[in-house]
C-alpha cells in the first residue's frame, strides 16, 4: 500500500492552503472558479456598471450579491484547514496482458473537521482506460471511504498510476479547488503466457553443483573434499580428521541436486520483424519466451534469458542462470518485468548473443528469432555447436503482416540450421506455441535417437 501526500501536507495529509503561507495561492485559487462562477462574476459586474450609469441602488445590490458570491467561495475553499490522506493499493501489481487489475484508493479525514463534498481522481494512462472520478459525500472527522477501479492493458509495459488529485467543491458549485498528492504506484503488464504440454527427451540432464566433488568422496575417507562448519549444520556431519587438520570444525559438504541449464535467447532485433501491435510477429516471440521460461522454471531448469545484444536478464546464479539461488517464482518474476519493457534493439546481427553462449556450458538452447539471412543462420548454426540441443522458432514478419503463407526464403534458412543441428520450426501467422512446442518435441525424438542430452519438459 502506498500512502499519497499532498505538496502541502505533511506525513501522507493534504492541507488546504493558508493566507501568507503561498503568496500567489489566493491567484491560483481565483483561478480555479468554475463556469458558474466566472458567470456569476461577470454578470454581477455588469449589474454593477449598469446600476452605476442608471443610478438605480437597487441594481447596485443585486450586481454586488452576485459578484461577491463566488468570491466568498473562493475565500471559503482557499482557507479550508481539514487535512486528508490518501493511499493506493494495486491487485495485483504485476498483471498478464489482456487481464484486468484493481486499484484501491482509501481517503482518510485525519482532521477535526468533517469535509464538504470532494472528487477523487486518478490519473491512468490512456492505454488503461478512462480516467476514474468519483464522488464522496461529506466525510465525517476521522472517517474513511473506500473505492476501487479496474484497469485493462492489451499492450505490455510499466504504467505510472497517479498522482491522485483531490477536487474540492463549493455548495453552490462556483469554486473548485485541486489538491494534488505526490505519490504514485507503478503497473507491470507482462506477456501473455501459454501453458505448455510436458515433454521429455530419452537422456540424463547435464548439471552442476557439488555433485562432482561428492564423487570424489567414493575413492575413500581421505578423499573427503570439507567446507568450513555453519550454523545450523548437522553435527554428525563433522569430519574429524579434517578437524585436526585445519584446527577448525569441518564438515562432510552435502551433495547438491543437480539441475539442467535452459538459455532462451530472443531476438529483438528491429530489421527482423515488420509490423507492430498487440498481434504482431515481434509480440509472438516475446510471449513465446516467457512461456518458454516460466515454463523450463516450472519443470526445475537454471534459466537464463538473453537477447541478441548479449545482455542475459537476469540472474544471480552462475554465468546469469536464474533458479539456482533464487527462487523459481521470484526468478520468473524478474525475467518477466524485463520482458515487460523490452523494445527493438537496433543491432543487426547475432554475433553478440554467440560471444555469451561460446563462452558458457552446455545446456538446452531454446531461441524465438525473426527474419535471418543467410549470414545470421551461420551464426545460428556456430551457436548450436555450443549447446547440448537447440531449439529454434523461426517467425517470418511478411507473413504475420500479410497473413500469407510462410515465404520460401524460410524454408531454407530452416534447412540451413537443420543441417547444423537445430531442431528448427517455422511460426505461421496465428500459431500456437503448445502445438509448435509438441511438434518440435517430436522431431527432437526422432534426430536424437541415442542422443546422451538430458530431456526438456
Amino acid at each position: 500500500m502506498t500512502t499519497a501526500a499532498a505538496p502541502e501536507g505533511q506525513r501522507g495529509e493534504d492541507r488546504g492552503g493558508r493566507p501568507g503561507d503561498d503568496p500567489v495561492g489566493l491567484w491560483a485559487a481565483l483561478g480555479g472558479l468554475t463556469t458558474r462562477g466566472r458567470s456569476f462574476l461577470a454578470a454581477g459586474v455588469a449589474a454593477a456598471i449598469c446600476a452605476f450609469v442608471l443610478g438605480q441602488s437597487d441594481l447596485l445590490r443585486v450586481g454586488l450579491l452576485l459578484a461577491l458570491l463566488p468570491l466568498l467561495c473562493v475565500g471559503v475553499l482557499y482557507r479550508t484547514r481539514y487535512r486528508v490522506a490518501g493511499s493506493r493499493r494495486l491487485s495485483p501489481q504485476r498483471v498478464p496482458v489482456g487481464s484486468e487489475a484493481r486499484v484501491h484508493l482509501r481517503m482518510d479525514n485525519v482532521s477535526r473537521l468533517p469535509t464538504g463534498l470532494l472528487m477523487l481522481q486518478d490519473h491512468v494512462p490512456y492505454m488503461l482506460g478512462p480516467r476514474p472520478r468519483f464522488v464522496l459525500d461529506r466525510v465525517e472527522a476521522g472517517g474513511r471511504r473506500e473505492v476501487s477501479y479496474r484497469v485493462r492493458s492489451d499492450l505490455r509495459g510499466r504504467f505510472p498510476l497517479g498522482p491522485l488529485q483531490l477536487r474540492l467543491n463549493d455548495p453552490f458549485g462556483l469554486c473548485e479547488l485541486t489538491r494534488s498528492f505526490s505519490a504514485y504506484d507503478t503497473l507491470t503488464v507482462i506477456p501473455r503466457t501459454e501453458p505448455l504440454p510436458p515433454v521429455k527427451l530419452s537422456g540424463e540432464a547435464a548439471g552442476y553443483g557439488d555433485g562432482s566433488l561428492r564423487s570424489l568422496a567414493l575413492a575413500g575417507d581421505d578423499d573427503v573434499i570439507p567446507r568450513t562448519y555453519r550454523h545450523g549444520d548437522d553435527l554428525r556431519r563433522v569430519h574429524w580428521r579434517s578437524t585436526a587438520r585445519y584446527g577448525e570444525l569441518m564438515v562432510r559438504r552435502e551433495e547438491q541436486p543437480q539441475r539442467a541449464r535452459c538459455t532462451v535467447l530472443l531476438d529483438t532485433r528491429r530489421i527482423a520483424y515488420q509490423g507492430a501491435g498487440p498481434d504482431s510477429a515481434f509480440e509472438w516471440a516475446v510471449s513465446g519466451a516467457a512461456s518458454a521460461l516460466v515454463h523450463m522454471l516450472e519443470r526445475g531448469f537454471s534459466v537464463r534469458l538473453l537477447t541478441d545484444t548479449g545482455a542475459a536478464v537476469p540472474g544471480e546464479g552462475a554465468e546469469g542462470f536464474a533458479g539456482t539461488s533464487q527462487d523459481s517464482a521470484e526468478a520468473a518474476g524478474l525475467m518477466m518485468d524485463t520482458l515487460a519493457v523490452v523494445d527493438h534493439s537496433d543491432g543487426a546481427g547475432l554475433s553478440r548473443a554467440y560471444d555469451v553462449l561460446r563462452g558458457g556450458s552446455e545446456g538446452l538452447l531454446i531461441a524465438f528469432v525473426g527474419d535471418i539471412d543467410e549470414e545470421q543462420a551461420a551464426v545460428a548454426a556456430r551457436m548450436r555447436q555450443r549447446s547440448g540441443a537447440a531449439v529454434a522458432f523461426v517467425l517470418d514478419s511478411g507473413a504475420w503482416l500479410t497473413g500469407g503463407a510462410v515465404a520460401g526464403a524460410v524454408d531454407k534458412r530452416l534447412r540451413q540450421l537443420r543441417e547444423s543441428g537445430w531442431t528448427a520450426l517455422a511460426v505461421p501467422p496465428g500459431a500456437r506455441l503448445a502445438d509448435l512446442w509438441q511438434r518440435a518435441a517430436g522431431m527432437r525424438a526422432e534426430s536424437t535417437a541415442g542422443d546422451t542430452y538430458g530431456g526438456w519438459s
